[in-house]
Order: structure tokens, then sequence, then C-alpha cells
């Protein structure tokens, strides 16, 4: 398989890390392209990754075709590479935040294959989420291997494009809620006499942990609050001085000021 980038911004080369670190595409296999070489230049030379000398060369050269360019760039994009799209037809893979598949079917062609995405950033360490959706034309082995290629950076979920932006809250903007969280849980840890590297490292640790729990268990998250709760304990004092500090509340608050922005 020969994967193309029109795009090689933050995300772009965050799934190539991952496709490379597990050993889904050899470097070789990747080709590249931006509008501005001196961004990605670097990038491509120390990954090994090949770079194209336009994106119409991209998509020649590719199987398949990830489009991560920016959403006001997309559209001219795809019509500038209609033509080389259109030849096989290859499948076009999409990053681009608020792109519809309708839309992409109206600029690219009613034929193409189409997959849409929205990873997060952890897909550079192979554990990454994606929503996808996928348009009628792409099916079987085109699709199983489109899928596959953010399988094996992580976690994928089917989902309806109306929910992509309720997804984006969950998954593409929550690892920096998650970062403050285990920031705020360090800063506790500091003021109370730990040093901050420490403290960051048992804060980190502890999510990760906590997180693995929740996906393995067969327990809602509350019955596994219930088994760390000892009656009368020091736990149950912290969650309910949390919450009456309006935990929970702030971070509803957070995702739905996340998602109203999204739409917006």
């Amino acid at each position: 398989m020969q994967l193309g980038f029109i795009g090689v911004g933050g995300m772009a080369q965050a799934i190539i890390k991952g496709l490379i670190a597990a050993d889904a595409l050899a470097p070789s296999d990747i080709i590249v392209h931006s509008a501005h070489k001196e961004h990605y230049q670097a990038f491509a030379s120390s990954t090994g990754v090949r770079m194209a000398d336009s994106n119409a060369a991209v998509v020649q050269d590719s199987d398949f075709v990830v489009l991560a360019v920016t959403p006001n760039i997309a559209p001219d994009v795809l019509k500038e590479t209609r033509d080389e799209l259109n030849q096989g037809p290859k499948v076009l893979i999409s990053i681009v935040a608020g792109l519809s598949l309708q839309t992409m079917e109206e600029l690219a062609g009613y034929d193409m294959p189409i997959l849409r995405t929205l990873p997060n950033v952890n897909v550079a360490i192979d554990a990454g989420m994606t929503a996808l959706a996928v348009n009628e034309n792409l099916t079987g082995a085109k699709l199983a291997d489109a899928k596959g290629l953010f399988d094996a950076i992580g976690s994928t979920t089917v989902l309806p494009e109306a929910d992509f932006s309720t997804f984006s809250a969950l998954a593409g903007s929550s690892p920096a809620y998650i970062y403050f969280f285990i920031d705020a849980l360090s800063r506790a840890g500091v003021k109370h006499g730990l040093n901050k590297k420490e403290a960051t490292r048992i804060a980190a640790a502890v999510t990760e942990g906590s997180a693995k729990m929740v996906l393995q268990s067969d327990k809602i998250p509350f019955d596994l609050i219930d088994q760390v709760s000892s009656p009368g304990g020091s736990t149950v004092a912290g969650l309910l001085a949390m919450e009456e500090a309006g935990f929970m509340t702030a971070v509803v608050k957070g995702i739905d000021a996340t998602i109203k922005r999204d739409q917006e």
C-alpha cells in the first residue's frame, strides 16, 4: 500500500509517526507534499518518508490519499486533484474538520470511495481514538485497509457524521482537558511536598491505569468509584469536596462549550 498525505501539519505528522512506530507501513510507503517545503522537509528527512513535488504527484503515486489541509484550502485541493483522484479510483481519506462526505463527493466525484475521519493526537503513540464515517463507495477490502490504518494506531468507532462534533469534544479536544487534570493533580502533590516531576509521573501513571481499568471492566465508572471509596474514608471526603467545587458541572460545561465552538 502506498499512502499519500496532502498537508503535513501536526495531525498528519502524528498519524505518520504512529503508523511507522506500529510497523503498519514502512517510511518508503508514505508520500507527502505541502505548500511550503521548508515546513516539513526536516520531518521527512528524520522519518524517511518520501517527498513529492506537487499534490497531483502525491495522488498519482498513492493508493490511499489523506487530505490533511486546513478547511479553507480543502475545496481547492480537491478540485485541483480531481482527475488524479478518479484514476483508479483512489481512496480518499479526510482528516479535515467540518468537511462532510457529501461536500467531498461534490468536489472530488460521486464515484470516489471516501473515508472521513476525526483522529486525536494520541495516534502518534499508537493510542489514538478515531471516529470514522464511510460513503457508500468504500466497501470490501478497500474499506478494511482504510480502517486498518487507524486501527493500527489506536481505537476506532464508526459514527454518524452528525455526532462528529460530540466526538471531537470527547476525544479530539479532551486530551488537553486530561493533561489539565493531570497537571492539577501534580500541583496538588507539589503543594504537599512532592517535586513536580515525580508528582506528574505519579498522576499520569494513575490516570493511565484508571483508564485501562474502565476499558477492561464490565462495571460502569461509578461502580469503580464505589470500590475505591471506603465508608467515611478519605476518598469520599475528596470526592465530595471536588463535587462541592463543581467538578462534574465544570467538565460538562467544558464539553458543551467545545461542541458549540466546533459547530460554529
